[in-house]
């Protein structure tokens, strides 16, 4: 059984047409973000057949893992027609004692990039507090930090505490923990839909802020040959496993934990119902699915290696 998710739409300062013409979003002038895969109150994803992703496995926690246990993923389309304000995740312990929600950690899947956008991720050397501080109020803090140019199909894995912002001209696929939680350390003096400049959370972000250089723990794969195309290793961390399955034919797979299902492109069947690109599905612990076409997909399930 593949349950077919509707997406909660977002629409913030930045954001651009893109997941209009790619997936068929349709909202307001913009759509900044696309919540596809989300149980978390600010966002929840709805079902098809009436009803929300939430509730369904609150009446059903089996659907997560055998044991049980809360969703532990939110999975989002970002559009960024503008560049996101830099920013950083806390932990869970953090997050927990300060805000009534979960840590961030999570991974960015490159859907599109026009030419020269690239994201930041972390410092380019190792730096401290007080030049950080500095660096923000007089408004060059990116000099501190790690760019690295992206392409479509590359994959980073953000974990928290690494501070971080995604350029203008890139559409991101983001698997992350189930949180929203977001401190905000400099935003180019940008003003919200209110006239005011937008809320700055440059104490809190010191207090969670990993000043060490920048190391990349994405631990990405090669493509391996399946029945049905080819599954390439994206990454895994504690809370998600993440593979980019390149379809040509028939593939299936029966999971012990949930699977979600997010086709970046292409077209085919799933479980026999029609699919196209935009498309993202949940799949109950257990369960065999199976996925036929020609597309390019996410599969994000449990982390194998715990």
């Amino acid at each position: 059984m593949m349950l077919r998710l509707i997406p909660t739409l977002k629409d913030y300062i930045w954001g651009g047409c893109k997941l209009k013409s790619l997936y068929g979003r349709e909202g307001g002038e913009k759509i900044s973000e696309s919540w596809e895969v989300s149980v978390h109150p600010d966002g929840p994803s709805k079902l098809e057949n009436g009803g929300t992703l939430a509730q369904y496995l609150q009446g059903r926690p089996e659907a997560v893992s055998p044991k049980g246990g809360e969703l532990p993923v939110l999975i989002k389309y970002i559009d960024a027609a503008d560049n996101l304000s830099v920013q950083v995740h806390p932990c869970d312990e953090y997050a927990r004692k300060y805000e009534n929600d979960n840590g961030k950690t999570e991974m960015w899947y490159i859907v599109q990039a026009d030419e020269g956008a690239g994201i930041y991720c972390g410092f380019r050397e190792d730096t401290d507090k007080a030049l950080f501080r500095q660096k923000v109020s007089d408004g060059t803090v990116e000099e501190l930090l790690n760019f690295i140019p992206v392409k479509a199909g590359d994959c980073y894995l953000i974990e928290a505490g690494t501070v971080h912002a995604i350029g203008a001209g890139c559409v991101i696929c983001e698997v992350q923990q189930s949180s929203n939680v977001t401190y905000r350390v400099y935003d180019y003096n940008r003003k919200g839909a209110d006239g005011k400049p937008r809320q700055l959370h440059l104490e809190k972000a010191l207090d969670v802020i990993d000043f060490k250089k920048f190391k990349d723990n994405t631990n990405g794969g090669a493509p391996g040959r399946v029945a049905g195309g080819s599954v390439r290793r994206l990454t895994e961390c504690a809370y998600f496993r993440c593979r980019e399955l390149s379809l040509r034919g028939t593939f299936s797979e029966q999971n012990v934990s949930f699977t979600a299902v997010n086709v970046l492109s292409g077209e085919g069947k799933a479980d026999g119902n029609t699919f196209r690109a935009g498309d993202s599905f949940f799949v109950p612990a257990g369960e065999r699915f199976a996925l036929e076409g020609n597309a390019k997909i996410i599969l994000t399930d449990a982390p194998q290696n715990k």
